[in-house]
């Protein structure tokens, strides 16, 4: 909004809390830690008892040279693509470096996240918080930079599975497989099962990787 769609400009204050929320489809939280983060490159300032407001300039922005490529909009063949290179490797460096109470969690959040999919609930945040957990069990601060690019494929893939019934028993079966590796502290499985949880899904819809 602020880098591509030029919507807000230097000096422009942003919606309130809420309604920024809902526009982008996203929790209070999530949009908080955002804020946080754009606040801190720069981007964005809080003006107290006045709103936030865009700070950004353009020499600013070329320091930060993910951030078009986060806010860019790429299809989904494009982001599946992204999360086939990027995402096993995070499961493997995961079940190698997790802490025993970010593991806890893990499953948590992929026990919710699979409740809700049975339920046919909104899962949304759920999912994405589910890799997110993983991605910092990691523990590498540059991965966890790129999971706004990798949150995108998974909101685009949650999207489309609601009209596939298939695709929602694939990833409970596939989320399984992955919590347990992890739990075993088991890298190669982990990566193995993240790889093919990504490639079943790129093929449940349609999408070659020969293209």
């Amino acid at each position: 909004m602020i880098t591509v769609e030029k919507k807000y400009l230097p000096g422009d204050k942003l919606p309130n809390e809420n309604d920024l929320a809902n526009e982008l489809k996203i929790s209070r939280t999530t949009l908080r830690e955002a804020i946080r983060i754009l606040i801190t490159n720069n981007i964005l300032e809080i003006k107290r008892g006045k709103g936030t407001y865009v700070t950004y300039r353009k020499k600013v922005n070329e320091k930060i040279c993910l951030d078009e490529a986060m806010t860019a909009r790429v299809g989904l063949k494009d982001l599946m693509e992204i999360r086939l290179i990027i995402e096993p490797e995070i499961a493997y460096y995961a079940a190698k470096r997790a802490t025993d109470s970010e593991i806890e969690k893990i499953l948590y959040y992929g026990h919710l996240n699979e409740q809700l999919i049975l339920n046919g609930e909104e899962r949304s945040e759920v999912e994405q918080l589910f890799h997110n957990l993983i991605a910092k069990a990691a523990h590498n601060e540059f991965l966890n930079r790129l999971m706004p690019m990798i949150s995108q494929g998974i909101y685009k893939g949650i999207i489309l599975s609601k009209e596939k019934c298939k695709i929602n028993d694939d990833t409970i079966d596939d989320h399984r497989a992955i919590m347990e590796y992890l739990k075993a502290k088991d890298a190669d499985g982990a990566k193995t099962s993240m790889r093919f949880h990504i490639i079943r899904a790129m093929n449940n819809f349609g999408i070659s990787r020969e293209e």
